[in-house]
């Protein structure tokens, strides 16, 4: 059976620009795949009245289209205009949803301290929906709506992300979604991650397996040195499925280290969590982006303590008790500094584990015998001591990320001895 098609279309000039990342996309896609729709097309479009039409005639060729944002009160905020010329229907005035719109725009006023007659023409256009439309009522001021067209079914979504995911239930639970959705059939998610196998070597494994099954679709993704390889199964493949992912993950097991969508961020928590561990961060090059992921887990404070960022040798000195006779003699990116840093937060932050970090990120302070990229890390537990030295490929920002990665995954190593 033929999955129902979404096209999703995100507006925003910021985002045409490069001013700032479309996280609603991907989101929407992500939903889209997991109800059982083929997210066919992502178009992101600047706030121009031409661009924004034409990329709405086209999610109007589709069973669902989704759209996000331009639903503001100025002039630029274009989106149910133009769903309703595409749709070829009328605006009208809801007048019930002009009293929610006036009642929370007098609020803000009143913060503000400016009169409502600023807000009032605003109010007025964000009350106005496309006729046989369906409110999903506010996040903030920007109405979400649901229209079916008869041939299409648009879901009218605010730009800001927060807005956006509180408003999509909504419209999954209107009878115009509910019915596109009668038609789709969910697929099954299979998850594999690697880390410490090129992207070649997995995708040698897949091929080798004999490739996609009827029913059975595989992506492979390379993000900072994890592979993670997603495998799409169609109802009733599930046979298939079990006999593609064995013959994948056979040649390459030693590298797989998580069979589900969490982080290895995540799986360091739960590892320290299960044997009752605490845990603490010391770094350098990383600025802290190492506690940043792992206090990016909720309920992370159950195992993690706290984390020192020591940028200057008096501070790895003074703060993490890294010999000034270390630093000295082999500098502070070297094997020994990073294990040292290490032993200073596991004690003075009194925690069972500690991972530090200490690199060159550039694009400056590299020597021809320490170039940048060069990353050391070292991880101490109860059961032992892991140091790690890698020379760490791309611009700054990639090797601070990539070095964030290869610490957790080292904490992962020595609690797990894989």
């Amino acid at each position: 059976m033929t999955r129902p098609r979404a096209v999703l279309v995100v507006t925003g000039s910021e985002l045409v620009r490069g001013e700032r990342t479309d996280l609603n996309g991907p989101f929407l896609a992500r939903e889209a795949l997991s109800l059982g729709l083929e997210p066919a097309r992502i178009l992101i479009v600047g706030d121009g009245e031409e661009e924004l039409e034409a990329a709405l005639r086209t999610g109007l060729d589709a069973d669902l289209c989704v759209t996000s944002g331009g639903l503001g009160p100025t002039h630029d905020d274009r989106t149910v205009e133009l769903v309703a010329r595409a749709a070829g229907v009328e605006l009208e005035l809801r007048e019930g949803l002009r009293a929610e719109i006036e009642a929370v725009s007098r609020s803000i006023a009143d913060r503000l301290r400016r009169p409502y007659a600023d807000f009032e023409e605003g109010v007025t256009k964000q009350a106005m929906l496309p006729a046989g439309a369906v409110s999903l009522g506010l996040a903030g001021t920007a109405p979400g709506s649901v229209l079916d067209t008869g041939g299409t079914v648009v879901v009218v979504l605010p730009g800001p992300p927060t807005e956006l995911q509180r408003l999509w239930p909504r419209a999954l639970e209107t009878a115009a979604v509910r019915r596109v959705l009668a038609r789709a059939r969910p697929p099954q998610r299979r998850v594999l991650r690697f880390f410490g196998a090129s992207e070649s070597a997995i995708a040698r494994a897949l091929r080798e397996a004999g490739g996609e099954r009827d029913g059975v679709e595989a992506t492979i993704c390379a993000r900072d040195f994890e592979i993670h390889v997603d495998l799409v199964v169609a109802p009733g493949a599930d046979a298939l499925a079990d006999e593609l992912e064995g013959a994948l993950v056979a040649p390459v097991e030693q590298y797989l280290f998580s069979r589900d969508d969490r982080p290895v961020e995540a799986h360091v928590l739960d590892l320290c969590r299960a044997r009752g561990l605490t845990l603490a961060t010391a770094e350098s090059c990383t600025g802290g982006l190492v506690a940043a992921r792992l206090t990016g887990v909720p309920g992370s404070s159950e195992v993690f303590r706290g984390g020192i960022v020591a940028y200057a040798n008096d501070v790895k000195e003074a703060e993490l008790g890294v010999p000034a006779a270390t630093l000295e003699a082999y500098g502070a990116v070297s094997a020994e500094a990073a294990l040292a840093m290490a032993e200073g937060a596991r004690r003075r932050l009194g925690v069972d584990v500690a991972v530090s970090v200490t690199g060159i990120a550039g694009p400056d302070g590299g020597t021809p015998e320490k170039p940048v990229g060069l990353v050391h890390y070292a991880a101490v537990g109860p059961e032992g001591t892991l140091v790690h030295e890698f020379n760490v490929p791309g611009d700054r920002g990639a090797i601070r990320s990539r070095s964030t990665v290869m610490a957790l995954h080292l904490v992962r190593r020595l609690l797990t001895q894989s």
